[in-house]
């Protein structure tokens, strides 16, 4: 008989993952703080050409590139004149499980299933769920996901109990778990027990699935309007959204595309508080993921993560809560596509940026997902309100998360704010270097480091000096 205590569960990890994935992470590890990020990518994933014909097989990809003209107008009713692009989303709810988490799917489940895997399993309260239940469906494959979804107290969130539903409806076993470190555990315990494939967002396969958004998104706007967007904007939590998105865009040859990454702003609330799991009126997409996982993206449940934003991301921004929800609205009103909460959090992002920019540039938010029961407006408000949030209509500015959810008097008052990069940077150079001196790090270290923080060796040295 296994230990299957906590600390001996936990000891076993990297045994575990390695059966669970068929990767072995060590092959890429170097000397000190490092490893080969791009020979990780390259010798365990696919080409894009063969992750189109994966994805193709199961009706993933290939969703439609849409003007959002009413939005612009509005955008450029408020902005100096000359100035609103034009607003456009890439809408990924036309995927089969209704969300772009269906490309990283149909790689895992692809790749599981090549290997001989009989089943999979996620550790997800999100969209990937139902997107890995859907894929396995498809391929044949026995489904586990594992949710954190209720407080101590047995509550659950409306939008996290539907994507449950969603899950169950393909046919997958879903555990459910309370807020805690229990979650990994389990993950870890069904991996072993079962022998299945850990379908895990955080894969070269999974993150390569998305790259095919950014690669679509690129050649849809060349052949529609004769260039590359100029802005793409990601809606950031874990970070493979933007990361995959971003090099697709590179594989495109976009190199000229910002690409901005957008987060709910939730600062204030810790994730794995019990008292605080159901003060919040989103979850994902926020800065309690989104922050995070872009100073320490290692924090992921491989041993090294393939989703790295701050790689690739040029800006990154925070809009509220009651922003999201008012422009869920006006573009089920305005536009007539009503589209759950995750890409309408870029879409503030990009409607506040659009007033930045001039009128013949190009936005894109580059995903949307589906909507319905938990997911809707009215049932996560009542939610929030059942949980004492203070909803009303004011200046989203004067927002306090886990006590206010503020809407929009006004849509001029609807402003991404930009957290500070350098900030951002600093706290992820400290965090891998973790205590190592100037002098104890090598040039291929600090190299690596200029690649994780899409800086100059100049730059990365400098925090070095300063950190010491």
């Amino acid at each position: 008989m296994k230990d299957n205590s906590y600390s001996a569960v936990m000891s076993r990890r990297n045994e575990i993952m390695k059966q669970a994935i068929g990767i072995d992470y060590t092959d890429f590890e170097l000397d000190g703080i490092h490893f080969d990020y791009e020979r990780m990518m390259r010798e365990t994933g696919y080409t894009l050409e063969e992750m189109q014909e994966i994805q193709g097989k199961t009706g993933v990809g290939n969703t439609p590139l849409l003007e959002l003209r009413n939005l612009t107008a509005l955008a450029r009713k408020l902005a100096p004149e000359g100035k609103g692009a034009r607003i456009f989303i890439k809408d990924e709810a036309s995927n089969p499980s209704g969300s772009f988490k269906a490309r990283r799917a149909a790689n895992a489940v692809y790749h599981a299933k090549r290997l001989g895997y009989k089943g999979v399993i996620a550790a997800t309260s999100g969209n990937y769920g139902s997107a890995v239940a859907s894929q396995a469906a498809m391929h044949g494959l026995k489904c586990i996901i594992v949710q954190e979804t209720f407080d101590s107290n047995g509550v659950g969130q409306p939008e996290i109990v539907e994507k449950a539903r969603k899950c169950e409806a393909y046919g997958a076993e879903v555990i459910q778990l309370t807020v805690g470190p229990e979650l990994f555990y389990q993950f870890l315990l069904l991996l072993e027990e079962t022998g299945y494939f850990n379908a895990s967002l955080y894969t070269p396969f999974g993150i390569a699935g998305v790259e095919t958004l950014g690669y679509e998104l690129s050649m849809q706007c060349r052949e529609k309007y004769g260039k590359d967007p100029d802005v793409v904007v990601c809606t950031n939590a874990g970070g493979g959204n933007l990361t995959g998105t971003a090099r697709g865009l590179i594989k495109a040859g976009a190199l000229d595309t910002t690409v901005v990454g957008a987060s709910v702003d939730l600062s204030g609330l810790h994730m794995a508080s019990d008292e605080q799991f159901n003060k919040k009126s989103f979850t994902t997409g926020h800065t309690g993921f989104g922050v995070p996982f872009s100073t320490v993206p290692d924090r992921s449940d491989v041993p090294r993560s393939a989703a790295r934003p701050m790689r690739y991301m040029d800006r990154y921004v925070t809009v509220t809560q009651g922003e999201v929800f008012y422009m869920t609205e006006a573009l089920a009103q305005l536009e007539g596509l009503e589209k759950g909460p995750a890409g309408n959090t870029a879409l503030v992002a990009a409607f506040s940026i659009a007033q930045e920019m001039n009128a013949d540039q190009i936005i894109v938010v580059q995903e949307t997902e589906y909507t319905g029961a938990g997911k809707h407006i009215q049932p996560q408000l009542s939610f929030a309100r059942d949980n004492g949030i203070d909803i009303h209509f004011g200046n989203p500015v004067d927002q306090k998360p886990g006590v206010n959810i503020i809407l929009p008097r006004h849509p001029n008052l609807i402003k991404a704010i930009d957290l500070d990069m350098d900030k951002l940077r600093v706290s992820l150079i400290k965090n891998a270097i973790a205590g190592k001196s100037f002098a104890e790090l090598s040039e291929d270290e600090i190299n690596y480091l200029c690649l994780e923080t899409k800086k100059d060796k100049a730059y990365v040295e400098r925090v070095i000096k300063e950190l010491q």
